[in-house]
């Protein structure tokens, strides 16, 4: 950050027009896709905001190299050069690794699987675990392909499909099937159980956070005067910032 800010500076860009966390974004989107500044631009377009950005980039990575320097984005990139470019080195670890296991596949970016392409080589000794249903970080350079087309890429792929679910009620999983049948591009799946249909899910359509928490507040009232102990009740929520008010309330 303190190198694209002084860059920033050196070119005479408002941070407020250019906020020197946007361009980080842009640079670790690009790198993510194994863009250099050039391929950058060109697919970016080159209006006098992309060029401003591109020279920006072009800078960072002169200014990375004359420190002898990586970021994280690098790691998976200048990795991905030497072995392209050093086959005795791609052998090696293609000999050293000879199984491979991703994890969390869904969220793999270009670069990532490029490598993972590389490393597995003719010997397709590779297991991917993910679902294309909980792809969340497309923002963050994930790309949705990498685990729809995996049986194109590897043909010989034998597909297990993970649907017993062991955590949750039939209502639960019926209405989990229902709404994520509405994504787009998704393998078919169904999620199933041999627990009890359990209670009815009751949905809240909140105002606002001060509603959601009133709400939430008055539920475990409720359940506390028909008997329930306030341990055994639990509030789930997405983001840390969604507690401060639920604990309020």
């Amino acid at each position: 950050m303190s190198v694209i800010k002084s860059l920033c500076k050196e070119k005479a860009l408002s941070e407020k027009e250019f906020p020197p966390k946007l361009i980080r974004s842009a640079i670790s989107d690009a790198k993510n896709k194994m863009l250099s500044p050039e391929d950058w631009l060109r697919e970016e377009g080159n209006s006098a905001r992309t060029r401003a950005i591109f020279e920006v980039y072009q800078g960072y990575e002169h200014t990375l190299k004359a420190n002898n320097a990586l970021d994280f984005d690098d790691l998976i990139l200048k990795t991905l050069e030497l072995l392209a470019e050093n086959p005795p080195v791609l052998e090696y670890y293609r000999d050293k690794f000879r199984y491979i296991l991703v994890d969390e596949y869904q969220d793999t970016n270009l670069a990532q699987y490029e490598l993972v392409r590389l490393l597995t080589g003719e010997r397709h000794n590779l297991c991917v675990v993910g679902d294309d249903d909980q792809s969340i970080y497309g923002w963050r350079g994930a790309d949705i392909r990498n685990i729809l087309e995996f049986e194109k890429d590897f043909p010989d792929t034998h597909t297990i499909k993970l649907e017993q679910n062991y955590r949750s009620t039939g209502n639960i999983l019926d209405a989990a099937n229902q709404v994520i049948a509405h994504n787009e591009g998704r393998k078919e799946k169904e999620l199933w159980t041999e627990a009890e249909a359990g209670e009815p899910i009751t949905l809240y359509d909140a105002l606002d956070e001060r509603d959601e928490a009133a709400y939430i507040a008055n539920m475990a009232r409720r359940r506390q005067e028909m008997g329930t102990r306030p341990g055994e009740i639990a509030v789930l929520y997405r983001t840390n910032g969604q507690s401060r008010v639920i604990e309020e309330a």
